[in-house]
Parts: structure tokens; C-alpha cells; sequence
């Protein structure tokens, strides 16, 4: 997949000729069920019209710069992951539109011109919801509209699972409850979260858990506290693990709120520090606790690995 990025009012376009595009449209953060279908249905369309499939994607989110926010945004898939996805559905090429004000002031029929004829898309296809233009004016309707037969347009339909809408939002949602079992349906794949291995406490260790401690890709979302059946790519090959996610109650003074992802890697015993490892979170064992001392965390442990293996052995 060729990865290109674009910003307006300076560049345009692409610097060298892809030819003619069917286009799929949106931010597809999480690339969850409903996006993949925009995006599959974009590619149907380029094997049907023998062309090339295309992905148009913006960064940063755009609430960044209309909504004025301060704070950092935290993706369920950051732009890394988001090209590595797009890449596995065998999407020809990307487009990375810079979002800034400049471009947030474009109307509804300028967009059409610079990012969609203008790049020679012959077909575009998006969500049910997706606007474009200045304050969001423009939706699939006038894209229709507006076509006047140079490009075809798909309207992907809402998608549900469980009597609502597939969303990020409700996937957010979900992540803050520690529903990753259920956050993996909505995706179609296991909740992935990219880190390095950093140095820790070593207190897992002196108790016979030794655990890696996982520093996340700035920007990512994670799942709220609690304990987790997780499995942990590391060096190419993958491992079943629990991982705890929070602040170390038995341990830890409360008043210092320093959250910590730590992964017991099952059937494990390397030095990996400074590593790049994917944590897969599957299901969610139980809450984080406080204990009355480490022969009560130790027993608990072994008990969390317990309930892994089992949740492993149901899904192998």
C-alpha cells in the first residue's frame, strides 16, 4: 500500500499519477466492522471497474481543530496500526489529508473538487453519517448530487450489533468499562495496543510473577483498570499472559496515581526490556484489588492464570 500525504491549500495532489480511483471516505478510527464495509465495498468496486482502491483518512481528528481541545486525543487505532490494518485488507493506496483550519473552511463543493475529482476517484463510497465541508454542510446526498456522472457513490448503511450502532463511540465506551471481549466482536479481531517494554518495580519478580511493563504508543487507548486475559507478541512469536492494569493498590501509596500496564507472560522466562510488543486484550478476569498481603496477591495470581488458560483453551 503506498501511504500519500496531502494538505490544502499546498499540495494537492499526489506527486506522481495513480490513476483512477474508487475512494472510501472517513476517519476510521478502530477500522471496526462498519468501517471495514466502507472500505470493503470500495474495494469491490475497483475489481469490478479495474482500478485501483483508495482510502481517504485525515489527521489529526478533526475535534482537535474545530472543537479548540487542549488535551491530547487517544485513538483506539493510531495512525500506525490504522495503515497496517489497511494494509492486511489489501488497499492500493492512502490518503493522509492534513486537517487544519485551512482545510476545515473548505465548502462542500471545494472539497468535492480538490480531494475527489481532483484526485481522480471514479467511484466514492462512505457511511450513512459522513460530512464533509466546511461545518460538516456537505453529506452523501449532495455527493450524489454533485457527481453529475463523474464519479459513482455508495452510501454504506448503518451497522448493528446487538440493537446498536457499530461506533468508535460506543467502542470508547465499551474500552472505559473493561468490555474487551465485547470491543473485539465490534472489531472483527482482537483489541491490540502497541508498547515498549520498560524497566518496572521488579517487585512481580521477588514473588515469583515476574511481569513485563508496558509503556503504550503515545496516543493510544487502553482499557479501563482491572485484570485481563491477554496475549503479548513479542520478538515475532505470541504468548498467553494476564495482564493488570492500574495502579497497584497492595503496593502502591494511593495518593500516587500512576497507572501501569503489566503482562505475566505464561510459560516465559527472557529479558526483554526495551522491546516493541502488541498486547491483545480478550476478556477481562476481574477487578483490580487491594490485598491484605502478598500471600493473598500470590494466591490470587495463580488463580487469574487459571482463568487465562481456560479462556485460551475455549478459544484454540
Amino acid at each position: 500500500m503506498e501511504i500519500i500525504h496531502l494538505n490544502y491549500p499546498n499540495h494537492v495532489k499526489p506527486d506522481f499519477e495513480t490513476g483512477p480511483l474508487s475512494l472510501a471516505l472517513g476517519f476510521f478510527d478502530g477500522v471496526h466492522k462498519g468501517h471495514q464495509r466502507v472500505i470493503g465495498e470500495a474495494i469491490k468496486k475497483a475489481e469490478q471497474q479495474g482500478i485501483k482502491s483508495a482510502v481517504m483518512t485525515f489527521d489529526p481528528h478533526p475535534s482537535l481543530v474545530l472543537g479548540g481541545r487542549k488535551e491530547e486525543v487517544f485513538y483506539i487505532t493510531p495512525m500506525q496500526q490504522k495503515m497496517d490494518i489497511l494494509e492486511d485488507m489489501n488497499v492500493d493506496y492512502c490518503f493522509i489529508i492534513r486537517f487544519t483550519s485551512e482545510f476545515a473552511k473548505l465548502t462542500p463543493e471545494e472539497f468535492i473538487e480538490f480531494f475527489i475529482t481532483g484526485l481522480n476517484a471514479k467511484h466514492v463510497t462512505a457511511g450513512f453519517d459522513f460530512s464533509f465541508g466546511c461545518k460538516g454542510k456537505g453529506d452523501m446526498g449532495l455527493m450524489k448530487q454533485m457527481s453529475e456522472g463523474r464519479y459513482g457513490v455508495t452510501v454504506a448503511d448503518k451497522l448493528e450489533e446487538g440493537d446498536e450502532k457499530i461506533s468508535s463511540t460506543r467502542i470508547r465506551e465499551l474500552l472505559k468499562q473493561g468490555e474487551t471481549g465485547k470491543v473485539c466482536q465490534l472489531l472483527g479481531r482482537p483489541f491490540r495496543v502497541l508498547g515498549t517494554v520498560v524497566n518496572g518495580d521488579k517487585r512481580g519478580r521477588t514473588i515469583g510473577f515476574p511481569t513485563a511493563n508496558v509503556e503504550p504508543e503515545l496516543g493510544a487507548v487502553v482499557p479501563s483498570r482491572g485484570v485481563y486475559a491477554v496475549k503479548i507478541r513479542v520478538q515475532g512469536d505470541v504468548y498467553n499472559g494476564v495482564c493488570n492494569i492500574g495502579y497497584k493498590p497492595t503496593f502502591n501509596n494511593p495518593d500516587v496515581k500512576k497507572q501501569v500496564i503489566e503482562v505475566h507472560i505464561l510459560e516465559f522466562d527472557k529479558s526483554i526490556y526495551g522491546e516493541m510488543v502488541e498486547v491483545e486484550w480478550h476478556d477481562r478476569i476481574r477487578d483490580e484489588q487491594k490485598f491484605s498481603g502478598i500471600d493473598e496477591l500470590k494466591q490470587q495470581i495463580q488463580r487469574d492464570k487459571v482463568t487465562a488458560e481456560q479462556i485460551f483453551s475455549r478459544t484454540n
